[in-house]
């Protein structure tokens, strides 16, 4: 059934495709602590970016959207929550909290995951429980049309023991070594997925124990640069590797590397991102600057305002015209229309890298 009683089995033959990502993270792995030696000021603008676009961006996925011009009163004050979704965009921020101050020493344990859930989910009668029945993920389309896309793990005893030995066999991998702690990882979360344990939110549990266990692999880079929104930036691909990992899962015939690689690709974003912000970010003041500069050069075709707020949550909008306005007296962007629905696009003289 599960990934990781695959791997307990026997040591997993990794496919060549998942072989070079490997490589790859180790040689980034060995660059963390040049990268996190960096100055002090400019590590807290990333940790803070990263923070609010975590929270965001995982909600998001889940279609959980708040107001941007409160995003980060909702981070860092103290507001009055509006409603659900600002409860729950607060929560994961919880969450994340715990994680990042705990970091290796959080153990994966049954009553830490119900913790995070009941901190991502707020306060509503089922948070940090069991499922109490089983109800297929069903993907709904535009048109009306609904399929279903998977049929979890029975609910009751089946998911408890499906729970206990998944973690279980995560510690247990871990201690035996022979399987990269990166691939664990992405087994664990596949498996996760696949249990389907809670009633909703199983997917914003998912992404926090995938930085959880980032931290037991000694993989930091999710406290910089937001793993949730690089999914979300890339999340009709998270979808179709889960599904197709999914498929044979409760039989034990699932084939897991396309999610795995797909998580591995994540960690292998994420951390080329790091090492180029890092690089970028040549005086704390012009940070946010810079973040909002790259988020341009990320765009394509012509985009508004409120794409960029979408892309840097922690910046505000003044902000963002502001640097708007600068790059378009340096010649790099021209704009079109007034007010709101103004629109951007690039000119081909952009000074900056947009390759990411």
């Amino acid at each position: 059934m599960m990934t990781l009683r695959q791997f307990f089995a026997a040591a997993a033959t990794v496919p060549l495709s998942s072989t070079w990502l490997v490589g790859d993270l180790g040689v980034a792995l060995g660059k963390q602590e040049l990268f996190t030696r960096q100055s002090t000021e400019k590590l807290r603008v990333l940790r803070e970016h990263a923070l609010v676009e975590s929270a965001v961006s995982s909600n998001r996925i889940e279609g959980v959207e708040v107001d941007q011009k409160r995003v980060a009163t909702l981070m860092f004050g103290s507001p009055v929550l509006k409603d659900r979704d600002e409860e729950e965009v607060r929560g994961y921020r919880a969450a994340l909290d715990m994680i990042h101050r705990e970091g290796a020493s959080l153990a994966v344990t049954e009553s830490n995951i119900r913790r995070l859930h009941q901190l991502a989910r707020g306060d509503i009668w089922d948070a940090g429980k069991y499922k109490q029945k089983t109800e297929p993920i069903i993907e709904r389309f535009p048109d009306g049309r609904s399929r279903v896309r998977f049929m979890p793990v029975e609910s009751g005893p089946a998911t408890e023991a499906a729970m206990a030995e998944l973690i279980e066999r995560w510690i247990h991998l871990r201690q035996d070594r022979r399987v990269n702690p990166l691939i664990i990882l992405s087994g664990f979360t596949l498996d996760f997925l696949c249990i389907h344990r809670f009633r909703d939110g199983n997917g914003r549990v998912s992404r926090l124990l995938m930085l959880q266990q980032a931290y037991h692999a000694g993989a930091e880079v999710g406290r910089y640069i937001s793993l949730e929104r690089l999914i979300e930036q890339n999340k009709q691909r998270y979808y179709e590797t889960l599904e197709q990992s999914s498929q044979g899962w409760h039989q034990g015939k699932h084939n897991p590397w396309p999610f795995i690689n797909y998580v591995l690709w994540v960690f292998k974003e994420a951390y080329k991102e790091f090492e180029q912000r890092v690089g970028e970010i040549a005086e704390p003041f012009g940070a946010k600057a810079e973040l909002v500069r790259q988020a341009v050069y990320r765009q394509q075709g012509s985009f508004r305002v409120a794409d960029l707020e979408r892309a840097c949550p922690a910046v505000g909008r003044d902000w963002i015209r502001n640097i708007l306005r600068q790059m378009k007296a340096a010649g790099e962007l021209r704009s079109f229309g007034h007010g709101a629905g103004a629109r951007w696009e690039q000119t081909g003289l952009n000074k900056g890298n947009n390759t990411l």
